[in-house]
């Protein structure tokens, strides 16, 4: 079974709702997105921190997987595919993908302030000071901020290198290191690219430009991957 590889980033999300800091002002839900995002602003004010993210949870709760979702997880019955995100919603599992891994962490998990290993699943959407791991620390989300290292990097490059087709979809291009794994995809892999805004990406052979939303590129892409060979 061939393997196949997926990086998608916002532009997938945003269909079903979800809505990005990237869009227009660079504001994150009217808030400057060092504030909610970054060891920074969780020093400065983690009771604001801890409410940013448990509406971010809300609001994930209250949206569904898009055909885009669901398609890459029908692909399942015709390839290996292996799903790297950089969404920290979990739209990926709720429309049956099976092999997920999260660059920048996970809305609905939790993790200690002293042990970044202590990672916990969120049993509510909320989130509140005096929540402690433990340890007796307190518990803040497991979410990659900026300035902060991206722990399963090695493991996306790994499997990026044995992609034998790699889709990217609704993703600028521009967050490293995550941008960075198409770098490592190999040369003779089939490579789709599927935004309505499309990013830059060196050109190479097997490469197919969709310049289309997460939806509609998502099927045409299903669409030529799945169809029977002629006798």
């Amino acid at each position: 079974m061939k393997k196949l590889v997926v990086l998608s980033g916002a532009g997938i999300s945003a269909e079903s709702g979800i809505k990005t800091f990237r869009d227009a002002d660079g504001l994150w839900e009217g808030h400057d997105i060092m504030e909610v995002a970054s060891p920074q602003g969780w020093a400065k004010n983690r009771e604001l921190v801890l409410d940013f993210y448990n509406q971010r949870r809300k609001q994930a709760m209250e949206v569904a997987p898009n055909a885009a979702h669901t398609a890459l997880a029908e692909l399942e019955e015709h390839y290996d595919v292996t799903i790297i995100t950089q969404n920290v919603d979990n739209l990926h599992e709720k429309a049956g993908s099976s092999k997920v891994i999260h660059l920048h962490g996970e809305l609905f998990k939790m993790r200690s302030t002293v042990d970044e290993s202590l990672i916990y699943d969120m049993t509510h959407w909320e989130l509140k000071l005096g929540d402690k791991c433990e340890k007796g620390s307190q518990l803040r989300p497991h979410i990659v901020w900026f300035g902060e290292m991206v722990p399963l990097m090695d493991k996306a490059i790994g499997i990026a290198r044995t992609a034998d087709i790699f889709i990217v979809i609704g993703t600028s291009l521009v967050v490293y290191p995550a941008a960075g794994l198409v770098d490592y995809v190999p040369h003779d892999a089939k490579i789709y690219v599927i935004d309505k805004n499309m990013p830059y990406i060196a050109p190479r052979p097997n490469l197919v430009l969709l310049e289309e939303n997460a939806t509609t590129g998502m099927q045409k892409v299903v669409k030529e991957l799945t169809i029977e060979p002629a006798p």
